[in-house]
């Protein structure tokens, strides 16, 4: 009789799940979802042919068989966790790390944090795609994603690392041809870049009480880069992150002390890879430097 492989990253989350004695605290724990770890265990329980919890009101208590798997579960984690440091104690860390970003992201954001990231690990050779698809993971385009919004699938996991402030900016060259607005109802009377078919700026700026429409952008484009450079070149009044905006000697912030919201920053990942040294330690890295943005 042929014996199954059991993929590790089945006993990964079998181990959390005994560990923390609750679909839900395993969740938590493990930095996963409930409805991956539930399918986890029924295509482990699959495999082996046997049933591993008893699922009472108290949670999951582990069947004969299932203390059996749990013993060699914890006992395989162990080794690993030995082995990785062991690894990365004594290897350096080398290998490629492929990282997909909104092209936003890519283009100001990134390349200073992930020339910080080189200059730690130089053996870590990095790869970039700028796109906003959801899918770059799950088709195993990308080791690593950066995203603006939470991730919504289950066999990913994601983790919430800054909430980058926006704000309103206007280059030298345009305030010196058509001054500064003097209040937001102002904002009307003057040239503003903005988005096409994306309604998040409007959004933003209907909160603020303003009257708008996609009419009231004299530029318009979905591409984010191609927004913030028109707003570089004098064109008009447009808004973006702060971290940006406040870099450009060539910008001056507008009202810089009104707060006109955030963007979240989502690093994620597939689950497996976290067992990665190099993935891992980019994933450290850009949580870290992205959290000292905000």
């Amino acid at each position: 009789m042929n014996t199954p492989t059991l993929p590790w990253y089945l006993l990964q989350s079998f181990a959390a799940m005994s560990e923390a004695g609750s679909l839900a605290a395993a969740a938590t724990a493990s930095d996963s979802s409930q409805p991956t770890l539930s399918r986890h265990l029924a295509q482990l329980e699959a495999l082996l042919g046997t049933r591993l919890f008893f699922r009472t009101a108290a949670g999951l208590t582990p069947t004969p068989e299932g203390a059996v798997v749990q013993a060699h579960a914890e006992a395989m984690a162990a080794a690993a966790t030995q082995v990785s440091f062991t690894g990365v104690q004594t290897q350096e860390l080398s290998g490629t790390v492929r990282i997909t970003a909104s092209q936003i992201a890519a283009t100001f954001l990134l390349p200073p944090i992930l020339a910080r990231l080189h200059a730690a690990h130089p053996a870590i050779n990095l790869e970039v795609m700028a796109s906003d698809l959801t899918d770059n993971l799950l088709r195993r385009e990308a080791d690593l994603a950066v995203r603006m919004y939470r991730p919504t699938q289950s066999d990913l996991i994601a983790k919430k690392v800054a909430e980058l402030p926006i704000g309103i900016y206007a280059a030298r060259t345009y305030v010196e041809r058509r001054g500064l607005p003097q209040n937001p109802e102002n904002l009307a009377q003057h040239t503003l870049v903005g988005y096409d078919r994306s309604t998040l700026i409007l959004d933003g700026m209907r909160q603020m009480g303003l009257t708008v429409d996609r009419s009231s952008f004299a530029f318009r484009s979905d591409d984010q880069v191609v927004c913030w450079r028109m707003v570089q070149t004098g064109f008009g009044i447009g808004f973006g992150q702060r971290s940006i905006g406040d870099a450009d000697p060539d910008l001056v912030a507008i009202w810089p002390e009104l707060d006109i919201g955030t963007i979240p920053v989502w690093l994620t990942a597939h689950q497996e890879l976290r067992m990665s040294p190099r993935v891992r330690v980019c994933f450290d890295h850009l949580a870290e430097q992205f959290a000292a943005l905000e």
